[in-house]
């Protein structure tokens, strides 16, 4: 045996047992709660041209400028793997042709995402996400049924108590551009107490200094002038349709001028779901309006909307409120000897035929059997010996009440299913 003892890559992990029940809890629920809501599935490539990410999140924003896995491959092309799913969902918009016609369209994905960061509690380098976008949408009526279908999937999972949505607007280009020359006056007259990545976004993003998590940064911050006094009456109506119709929608929210999120495309709306069950790992869920991006790959200007929740962070969540769902109980087919495995056989199929989870172990005495059986909480054992063979019939263990009777084999899934 070879001494070597391969570990899974910094800031990657494998999904295990409970892990990922809870993993695929969230995903599986997430993709019901969103066809309700008259969402399709997509996918996208894992690794897109550089470009599609470089353009589409911002030079300025950490994700661009630190945090991407890009490398060249063999044929000279530069590629990058995903580190967030908007950019790829509207460079596919654009690729299929789909700018054109039946718009909005309301597309659901799930699947791993890749960013070089320092890994932590619910941070990883290889993560998961669920995604929602409502693609060619202006109204801010799309922008509040995205954030209910995402409140809805936290209900459904059992987390709205533990997560609460937070929300603000970025105005449209208009009050930004006022905003940010107040921005710039602001932090400029502060520039020497700004962290160097926040001097190098002073110029071209200061919104995003807003979203520093240097210390010193957020002092300064917790100074500085909010968007409140600079939005356009157009920015302020959407505004106020956004408040109004998650009443309608019975979202809850609070205000908070605050977030501006990480990545550059986002206007008008802006929100995360928040936690304090999570230490500093505090955004579950979060995401706002884009009315640029499908431009940035090629395609005409298409009104957007849409969030990202961390898989990951969904799941230790539903580990603190005790969530963790159970595995799915087997039930366990045990010949006696190899003589009644043909019977044992026919058995299994027809439970599996049935929708009845069951497996037959491949070798051991009844003995050893009966212990895995245990072992894997097993909900009933049935029992094939040569009598039982001789009779069409089976020898039903409860392993819950532990009580034994025999059924006839016809009989076994009414039975089980009862």
């Amino acid at each position: 045996m070879s001494s070597l003892k391969f570990q899974p890559p910094r800031g990657t992990r494998d999904l295990i047992g409970d892990e990922f029940r809870r993993h695929h809890r969230v995903i599986k629920t997430a993709r019901r709660i969103s066809a309700l809501y008259g969402f399709e599935e997509w996918a996208t490539p894992i690794f897109e041209d550089t470009r599609v990410f470089a353009r589409g999140l911002g030079e300025t924003s950490d994700v661009v400028s630190k945090e991407m896995y890009t490398f060249e491959d063999r044929g000279g092309d530069s590629v990058t793997l995903r580190p967030e799913y908007t950019a790829g969902l509207c460079r596919a918009l654009v690729t299929n042709g789909l700018t054109q016609s039946n718009l909005p369209r309301k597309v659901f994905a799930a699947g791993p995402m890749f960013r070089y960061e320092r890994p932590q509690a619910g941070r990883y380098r290889q993560f998961h996400q669920i995604d929602l976008e409502i693609l060619g949408a202006a109204e801010p009526l799309a922008d509040a049924e995205v954030i209910a279908c995402g409140y809805h999937i936290l209900k459904e999972l059992g987390l709205d108590e533990g997560a609460i949505l937070e929300v603000n607007t970025l105005g449209d280009t208009e009050s930004r551009e006022a905003y940010r020359a107040e921005l710039i006056a602001y932090f400029s007259a502060h520039r020497e107490a700004l962290s160097e990545d926040s001097k190098r976004r002073l110029e071209k993003n200061p919104l995003r200094i807003i979203d520093s998590k240097d210390e010193g940064d957020r002092k300064l911050v917790a100074g500085a002038p909010t968007i409140e006094a600079f939005l356009t009456e157009g920015a302020r109506a959407h505004w106020d349709a956004l408040r109004r119709h998650l009443d309608g929608f019975k979202v809850p929210y609070r205000e908070n001028p605050r977030i501006v999120r990480g990545l550059d495309y986002y206007s008008h709306t802006a929100f995360e779901f928040v936690t304090d069950r999570l230490g500093a790992q505090g955004t579950v869920m979060g995401g706002g309006r884009y009315d640029g991006l499908v431009q940035e790959m090629g395609g005409p200007a298409t009104p957007s909307v849409g969030w990202a929740a961390g898989i990951e962070r969904l799941a230790m969540l539903m580990e603190v409120a005790g969530l963790t769902p159970a595995a799915h109980r087997l039930v366990t087919v045990i010949p006696v000897s190899e003589a009644e495995e043909r019977v044992a056989v026919d058995v299994l199929q027809s439970l599996r035929a049935a929708g009845i989870a069951a497996e037959m172990g491949y070798r051991g005495n009844l003995k050893r059997r009966m212990e895995r059986a245990n072992k894997q909480n097993a909900r009933a054992a049935l029992i094939i010996g040569e009598a039982e063979a001789a009779k069409g019939v089976a020898q039903l263990r409860d392993l819950d009440a532990g009580t034994q009777e025999e059924v006839a084999l016809t009989a076994l899934v009414e039975r089980l299913r009862g």
